[in-house]
This record gives C-alpha cells, structure tokens and sequence, in this order.
C-alpha cells in the first residue's frame, strides 16, 4: 500500500493508515507482516529484554576504521555481541577517510552489507531514489527500543525532519535523550592567568585577549585553528544568528518572523560574521594558515607554544596534554575547553538530539533473518543495556558498576577517564568506538566524562538558550534531483568566497555584489522551491 503524502495528509491520518496496515497485516490479512521473514527472532521481544537469535546467524556491516583505534577481530566487543546474542558481526572494513565514498560506491554497486552505519541524517537521501535502502519507519513496531526512547524523549518532531516526500524516513539515527555540546576552544590558560587575562565569554572579548596576548608574544599568533576552521565556523555562527562551517548545511536558514526559508550566506548576519574573523586575520590574531593546513601542523604549533587557542573536544584536549606534557613539560602549562563564546545575537546554542545512525540495505528484506536483524540493531544501538555495553564493555571485565556508578577497570584507559590504565577500552577492546556506541541517556553520556567535561557541559547548559529545530523541507524525488543541482554549486561558491571575504582576497564592501552573483547562479530559483515545498507541506501537516 502506497502511503499518501506529508503534504496532502496530517500526522493523524497517517498515523491512522499506520495502524490499519499493522493491523490487516497481523491477522493474516497480507501486506508488509505476512512477508517478513523472521528465522532466529525472539517471539517475545520487548523493551528490558535482551536479544537472543533462536538460531545463531552472520550478520554483514560496513565498519568505518578509525586511524586512532584501527579495528582488530579479536576484540572483545565481537566476541561478547556473539556470545550475547547469537549474531556474528561480519565487518566489511572501510578507512575513515575514504567511507563516505566507499559507502556510495558499494550501495550504488549492490554490495552494500546489510547493516550500514556511520550515516548522518540526510545522507541516505541520495540513496531513496534507487530503492536500495530500507524505508524502516515501516518496520517500527518491530523495534519496541527505538519506539520508546522516542515517545519518552519527545523525538517525533525531530523525527519529522528525516521524512521524505513518501512520508517514510531511511535513517535510524542515534538519539539522545539531551542535546550536547562537543566542540569548541580550547584555550592555553596558564597563559591567560599569567597576564591576568579573563576567560573570554564572548567573541568580542575574545579578541580583546587576543590583541593583548599579541602584545605580550609578537612573535607568535595567538590563534592556529585546525579542522579547516570549519568547526570554529559552526560553534561561532550560532551567536552571530546564522550557520556555517561544518552546519552550513543547505544553505537555508528558517527565519520564524517571515515564516520562510533564506539562504544563509545571503544574509546580514553571515556577513558579520565574516567580518569579525577578517579582522581578526587582518591585525594578525587568525593563522591565515588555518584554513588551509592539516591538523597535525596547526596542533604543532599549539603544543609547542606557538600558538594559544585551537578548537577541538574532550577526546583532543586530552591528546594535546599528552602530547604537552612532552613538548612543554608535566606540570608547565594547563589547558581547557571554554564555554562556546557568545555572540551579537546572544548566547545561544543549536543541535539537535540526533545524530549519526544507520542504514539498513534493502537487500535485508529478502533475508531469512529480516525480523531478527532488526531485533538486533534494536538492542545494540537503542536498549539501555545495548548501550551501555557499546560504551562501557563488558561488566566485570573492563568496568565495574556500583549504586549506578561506573568505573573503569583499573588497568583500563579511556579518554584520560583512568590515566594510570595501561590498556585502552577502544583500542585493546573496540568498546567506545564511532561504529556503535551513540546515543542513550544522559546519564550514560556524562557517564563516560571527566569532571572537566562535566563542568564544560553544565556551563553551556546553564549559559545558553537552546535554539528550536527548524522545520522540514520535505522535497520528492523529482525536487531532490533539482535541490543539489541548485544548492551544490551555490554552496561551493558561498565556500570559495567565504575564504576570500576572511582573508582578505576580496573586500567586504562587495558582499551585496557576491549576493547578485549567487542570484545568477540560480539562488533565487532554489528559494523558490524551498519555500514552495516547505509551505505545501505546512498546509497538508
């Protein structure tokens, strides 16, 4: 039965089709129930319990092999998930560096595994059309986990965005019952106490202490960014009201008071942006080098003293200590993560509570397993013991737990957790790894902090207002194809001359002429049918 769409029909109409078709299905009336396959599943499968195949079987997935932790097949991870429940994991391994293209090409191809993770929200949409992945929201009721965390947490909204124009979405993603901050500066401040220079809370001040740490080093530069500032550029747009960097995104930016979408890069807001870093740049406080040079040499220059601010996370300003305590010597410095400046438009903070999730090969369907395959992902990636197991290991063996308390086993490391551990929860044990452990509750997030991170998080949630999700763009098929003819070269564009405006290569009083030129470049043809989509879905919700 084809499902309507989001556009032409409200939420309790289709979750009215929903329910029928669930319902005609499980009394043998056909339709999607009365083809699944289901070998090896639980008949009684619920939330609280764990997954255990009746029938032992392989599972295939894609494995995105992390440079810092490279994968091993020996780990304790795999042997526990077999011995758990029955599935042998299958890895096909794919270097980090080369997974989204090597994902495209084994999809593209019919190679794909069956279990496909490391997959943001919105990237399964170029892969909708070809029919070549799950439409899963059909197959919810079979996944009682991810179903509760999101009735619990509230997540239909969000749930909302990944929706195609079928009204069917083509991700699970990885939910969190909270949103959570991860990037931002981190700052050398034993410099800063040293010149009687305050943590900065603001851009503004920001740059005020690094004018003053100029006149202090002249010889240095006080900020060498890594990540080719695109991260700097995302955490720093929220405050200026707009987006960028890594959270450009479409390009599109909801603005509630005119109830459309406008592009980002067009906007006043993206321009002062711009500004602020160009000046920056200009009086020599920005490494011009930042936008181009690999992370290694920008961490050089920070741990070696050349350099004072960097961005990075709670996994990075461990490694640069480490690495610190080398270059510096132990107990000569002291460096932390700071409370995300704020900007003209406040202290503000964006995200959502998804994050990387999974895809599931349509090939899947044919599977004798189907039903337990998803019975698994269910428990690996949404129970709570799942969860915890991904993150933590295995009790008794690499962690203990006490009153709710969880601690390392004493010769386990993780992420400075355990300092003096002479082994590593991700890479003698594959716990704690990108391919698995996402997503739970808050309590088992801050579980995995140091008090530092805790105090980082708690900060940012008592100083920041956190912006609403903006709404969906629903786009067909059809409008999809023509969504990234449009916006890919807008974007590449907004990126070229983004680099230029900072630098310096152009001139900042040409903004308006570099909005014109976007128009020529079919800028207002894309905002058109953004707009168009986003009210037709509105009016049919």
């Amino acid at each position: 039965m084809k499902k309507p769409s989001l556009r032409v029909m409200g939420k309790t109409a289709l979750a009215a089709i929903l329910s029928l078709s669930l319902a005609a299905c499980s009394n043998g009336m056909g339709g999607k129930e009365a083809e699944i396959q289901n070998k090896g599943a639980m008949e009684s499968y619920a939330v609280g319990e764990t997954f255990k195949a009746t029938e032992p079987f392989k599972l295939s997935i894609m494995y995105s092999d992390q440079p810092l932790y490279p994968y091993k097949k020996d780990w304790l991870l795999f042997k526990k998930i077999t011995e758990m429940t029955g599935v042998t994991l299958d890895p096909v391994i794919v270097p980090m560096s080369d997974y989204p293209q090597k994902r495209s090409l084994l999809i593209s191809s019919g190679d794909a595994p069956l279990v496909i993770p490391k997959t943001y929200p919105g990237e399964e949409s170029a892969f909708v059309s070809s029919n070549a992945i799950l439409p899963v929201s059909d197959y919810i009721d079979l996944m009682p986990n991810f179903k509760d965390k999101v009735e619990k947490w509230g997540l239909d909204t969000e749930l909302e965005g990944l929706r195609q124009e079928d009204g069917k979405y083509y991700v699970l993603p990885g939910l969190h019952e909270e949103i959570w901050p991860d990037y931002t500066l981190i700052v050398r401040t034993d410099i800063l106490e040293k010149h009687n220079l305050a943590i900065p809370k603001t851009w503004d001040e920001l740059k005020t202490v690094m004018q003053e740490l100029k006149k202090e080093y002249p010889d240095s530069i006080p900020f060498s960014d890594r990540f080719k500032f695109l991260s700097t550029l995302n955490v720093a747009s929220t405050g200026f009201g707009t987006k960028g960097g890594w959270g450009f995104g479409s390009g599109l930016t909801y603005k509630p008071e005119q109830d459309e979408f406008v592009y980002t890069a067009a906007t006043q807001e993206y321009k002062d942006m711009l500004t602020y870093f160009h000046e920056l740049v200009a009086e020599g406080l920005l490494d011009k080098e930042s936008f181009t040079q690999d992370d290694d040499q920008a961490i050089q220059k920070f741990i070696n003293g050349k350099s004072f601010i960097i961005n990075g996370n709670s996994q990075t300003v461990v490694l640069h200590r480490n690495d610190m305590n080398k270059t510096l010597g132990e107990g000569k410095f002291s460096v932390a993560k700071i409370t995300v400046p704020g900007g003209p438009a406040g202290q503000l903070m964006s995200g959502g509570r998804l994050e990387n999730g999974v895809m599931i090969s349509a090939k899947a369907k044919q599977s004798e397993n189907f039903e337990a395959i998803l019975q698994f992902i269910d428990w690996l990636y949404y129970s709570d013991e799942g969860q915890e197991f991904a993150k933590w290991g295995v009790e008794g063996e690499t962690y203990t737990k006490e009153n709710g308390v969880r601690k390392l086993a004493d010769d386990i490391n993780f992420n400075g957790l355990n300092p003096k551990g002479t082994k590593d929860l991700r890479i003698d044990y594959g716990f704690s790894g990108g391919v698995f452990a996402y997503g739970g509750t808050t309590d088992l997030l801050h579980s995995m902090f140091s008090e530092e991170e805790l105090k980082f998080q708690n900060d940012m949630k008592e100083v920041k207002e956190v912006l609403p999700a903006e709404p969906p763009i629903p786009y067909s098929i059809e409008e999809r194809e023509r969504v990234t003819l449009l916006s890919t070269p807008l974007k590449d564009y907004t990126d070229q001359n983004t680099l230029k405006f900072i630098l310096g290569d152009r001139d900042l009083s040409e903004f308006d002429a570099f909005v014109k030129e976007l128009e020529s470049q079919g800028l207002t043809q894309y905002l058109e049918l953004a707009n168009k989509t986003y009210k037709e879905y509105k009016e049919g919700k």
